[in-house]
C-alpha cells in the first residue's frame, strides 16, 4: 500500500534522507502485479503518458502557474492513482508506476516553479517511490536529480551534491547517457554554489562527455529527457561560471549556447537573459546588462513562475550600485509591474 498512497507534510531537506537512502539501497521492488476492481491496460498507459507530455510542453512555455501545468495534479490524483489500485500484470504495473512517477515529478516541478517547495518535495518523494515500484532507473535518477536541483534552490548545496552524486552512481550502469549527463550538470551547479570551481568543472566536463554520447546514439533514451541538449548544457554552464565569479568563462560558454525558440522555451529563454544580465554586471558592463535584463522581462511577462520572478529580482538587486541611472530605474519599474494572467484558452 505504501507505493499506492500519497502523503502530506512540510518541506525540510532532511525529509529526503530516508526515501533517497531506500532508493540508493534497493531501487526496485520485486514485483508490480496487483489485483483490484479496475482492469488496467495499454490504452490507460498511453493516455497518462500523453497527459505527461502535454503538461511538460506547457510548463516549458509558460511556467508552473498556468491552469494547464497545474492540471497535471488532477490527472495524477483522479486518473493515475485510482489505476494503481486496479488489476494489472507485472509488466503493465511497472509501466503504470513509471508513468505515475513522471506525472508526480512534473507536478512537483510545477509546484517548485511557483515557489511551493513543500508541495514539490512531497511529489518528488512519491515519484521516487513510484520509480522504485516500476524498476525504472532512468526515471528514478531523473527524479532524484530534480530533487537535488530543488535542494540547491532552497540553499542546501552540500546536500544537493550528495543527492546528485547518488543519483549518478546508482544509475550509471543502467540509465541512459543523457539522463546521467543531467545528473552531472546539477552536481556541477551545486559545486558552483559552494564556490568549488575544480569540482564544478569536473562534473560539467563529464556531463558534456555523456551528452556527446547521447547525441551520437539517441535511439535508446527516453523521450522525456530530450530537453537536455547541448544548448541547455551551455546555458546552464553560463550560470555555473557566473556563480563561480568567472564572467569571462561564462560568456565563452554563452557563445556555444544555440538560440532557443522563445515560443517553445519562453521561460528558459527569459531565465537565460537574467543570468547573462548578472554576468555582464560582474564585468561592470551596464549597457549589456540592461539590454539582457529588458529582454528577460519582456519574455518572462508571458510566464507565471515564482522562480522566474526570483531571477528577475536578482538582476534588480545586482544593479543597486547603478540605481541612480534612469535606465536602471526604468528596468526596476518594469520588473515590479504586475504581469497579466495567462488566458485559460
Amino acid at each position: 500500500m505504501e507505493r499506492r498512497t500519497f502523503f502530506t507534510g512540510a518541506f525540510a531537506v532532511g525529509a529526503y534522507t530516508t526515501p533517497v537512502t531506500r532508493w540508493l539501497a534497493v531501487p526496485a521492488d520485486p514485483q508490480a502485479e496487483h489485483r483490484g476492481a479496475q482492469h488496467v491496460g495499454g490504452q490507460d498507459l498511453d493516455e497518462l503518458w500523453a497527459a505527461a507530455d502535454d503538461a511538460r510542453r506547457w510548463d516549458q512555455k509558460y511556467g508552473g502557474g498556468t491552469w494547464k501545468s497545474s492540471s497535471v495534479v488532477a490527472c495524477l490524483h483522479q486518473r493515475a492513482v485510482p489505476l494503481l489500485h486496479g488489476t494489472y500484470t507485472d509488466a503493465v504495473g511497472r509501466q503504470l508506476f513509471a508513468v505515475t512517477a513522471e506525472l508526480a515529478r512534473i507536478a512537483g516541478w510545477s509546484a517548485l516553479d511557483m515557489g511551493h517547495h513543500d508541495v514539490a518535495q512531497r511529489h518528488f518523494i512519491q515519484a521516487l517511490r513510484m520509480a522504485r515500484a516500476g524498476r525504472n532507473m532512468d526515471i528514478g535518477c531523473h527524479v532524484l536529480t530534480t530533487a537535488a536541483l530543488q535542494t540547491i534552490l532552497r540553499g542546501y548545496p552540500n546536500e544537493a551534491v550528495d543527492m546528485a552524486q547518488g543519483a549518478y552512481e546508482r544509475a550509471r550502469h543502467q540509465a541512459a547517457p543523457r539522463v546521467l549527463a543531467f545528473a552531472k550538470l546539477i552536481e556541477a551547479r551545486a559545486h558552483a554554489r559552494l564556490g568549488d570551481g575544480r569540482a564544478a568543472g569536473a562534473a560539467l566536463a563529464l556531463s558534456e562527455h555523456l551528452l556527446e554520447q547521447a547525441e551520437a546514439a539517441p535511439a535508446d533514451e527516453p523521450a522525456w529527457i530530450g530537453y537536455y541538449t547541448p544548448a541547455r548544457m551551455a546555458a546552464d554552464a553560463v550560470e555555473i561560471h557566473r556563480d563561480l565569479g568567472s564572467p569571462a568563462a561564462a560568456l565563452r560558454w554563452n557563445s556555444r549556447a544555440a538560440t532557443m525558440s522563445p515560443s517553445d522555451f519562453t521561460r528558459s529563454v527569459g531565465l537565460r537573459m537574467t543570468v547573462l544580465a548578472t554576468t555582464h554586471l560582474q564585468k561592470g558592463d551596464l549597457d549589456q546588462a540592461l539590454e539582457h535584463g529588458q529582454r528577460a522581462i519582456s519574455a518572462l511577462s508571458r510566464v507565471q513562475s515564482a522562480r522566474a520572478n526570483d531571477y528577475v529580482s536578482d538582476v534588480v538587486r545586482a544593479m543597486v550600485p547603478w540605481r541612480r541611472d534612469p535606465r536602471v530605474q526604468e528596468l526596476s519599474r518594469r520588473a515590479r509591474a504586475p504581469h497579466p494572467t495567462l488566458s485559460e484558452a
